[in-house]
Formats: C-alpha cells, structure tokens, sequence
C-alpha cells in the first residue's frame, strides 16, 4: 500500500506545476493533507483516502483540460464572433 500513496503523491506533485495559485502553494497544500492522513492505520481508510486522491487527479486534469479549452477558444473564436455581431446590428439598424 505504500508503493500505492507515494505514486499518488509523485502523481499530485506532477500535476501540481500547472495549478493556478503556483507550484509552491499546491506543494504546502498537498504536503499537509497527506501528513493530515499518515496516521491512518486500517487498510481499509488508506484505500479511501486513495480513491479520493485519484478523484483529485480526475478533478485536475478536468480542470488544466478545461482552462486549455477555454485559452483556445478565447484566442481563435471571441474575435470574429465579436465582429460578427457588430455586423449584424449594422445590417438590421433603421439607419441604413
């Protein structure tokens, strides 16, 4: 079991260098909540406080996945639709 917390840990600590408020700060937070849960003894604790961290992962990549979108779609679509829209009031405005 371990093997199993430390490679979460290794595995947080990756994704930690893209999160928003900076490394350091996701470092100090991930270093209390694993100290937080080094006293679990039963097994069956361990392997929840495990799944929750694997839930984390899916919640972080969701994240970095989303603010990638959002970066791309903010550089390539926000633009032409702003221009777009211009257009339109100008074509059904009563002043043409």
């Amino acid at each position: 079991m371990k093997a199993g917390v430390r490679e979460l840990y290794k595995q947080l600590l990756f994704l930690g260098r893209d999160y928003p408020a900076g490394y350091p700060y996701f470092r100090e937070r991930l270093k209390k909540a694993f100290q937080k849960n080094s006293t679990l003894a039963d097994p069956k604790s361990v392997e929840q406080a495990v799944q929750r961290g694997q839930f984390v992962i899916k919640e972080l990549e969701a994240m970095y996945k989303l603010n990638k979108y959002r970066a791309l779609k903010k550089r390539y679509y926000d633009e032409p639709e702003r221009e777009l829209l211009e257009f339109e009031k100008k074509l059904h405005s009563p002043n043409l």
